[in-house]
């Protein structure tokens, strides 16, 4: 079970506008005429979505948790299901040995098996969405601590447009207006991992 990474269109890079643009076109009206004439230039930049997903460390942390956490959860699962069928199992070789006695006995039996099941479907559902919870917790902060950087990060830059690229979502952009590496120094810098996080993975790696 493997985590599912925010989707590009919910993390909420893009876009970021300059005030400072609006407060100098308020301080200097212009006319019609001269706001025809005189283009407005625009500051932007990108940022490489799955560059700063492998990059960033608090992706990375986070990822590795949960990845082991999936894997705990079906290795749970696999446990509780393998030992539904062997009590399936046994249970038929005893109806087909006469090994019940009565036909409550072998209805005990059945309603026990039944039980089992629902149990397994509703541990299954449980622990699906504990790990669901857990994935859209992850997203948040990681869309959290992207904004609230670039946020900063802006007031000097002073970008019209920060953007999100990955795959084929622009058609072209040119490698100039790359802020990747610049983003992820200063997203790594200032990232400082979680006392239960740095437990969860020192517990993973034993």
């Amino acid at each position: 079970m493997k985590i599912q990474l925010i989707p590009l269109a919910a993390l909420g890079l893009g876009l970021l506008t300059s005030c400072n643009k609006q407060t100098e076109e308020e301080a200097t009206p212009t006319t019609p005429a001269e706001s025809s004439n005189k283009p407005t230039e625009l500051k932007i930049a990108y940022v490489e979505i799955d560059s700063l997903m492998a990059n960033y460390q608090f992706c990375k942390d986070y990822t590795e948790i949960a990845n082991q956490e999936g894997e705990n959860i079906q290795k749970t699962l696999a446990a509780k299901q393998r030992a539904l069928e062997k009590h399936a199992g046994d249970m038929q070789k005893k109806y087909e040995s006469n090994g019940f006695t009565s036909q409550e006995e072998l209805q005990r039996a059945q309603e026990s098996l039944q039980r089992e099941q629902m149990d397994l479907e509703q541990l299954s559902a449980r622990l699906t969405n504990s790990f669901q919870e857990e994935q859209a917790k992850f997203n948040d902060e990681m869309r959290d601590s992207v904004n609230s950087f670039l946020k900063q990060y802006n007031k000097t830059k002073k970008y019209d447009f920060i953007l999100s690229k990955a795959g084929d979502n622009m058609l072209f952009a040119s490698p100039k207006y790359d802020i990747t590496n610049e983003v992820l120094k200063g997203l790594n810098k200032r990232y400082k991992v979680k006392p239960e996080i740095a437990a969860k993975l020192k517990k993973d790696k034993k």
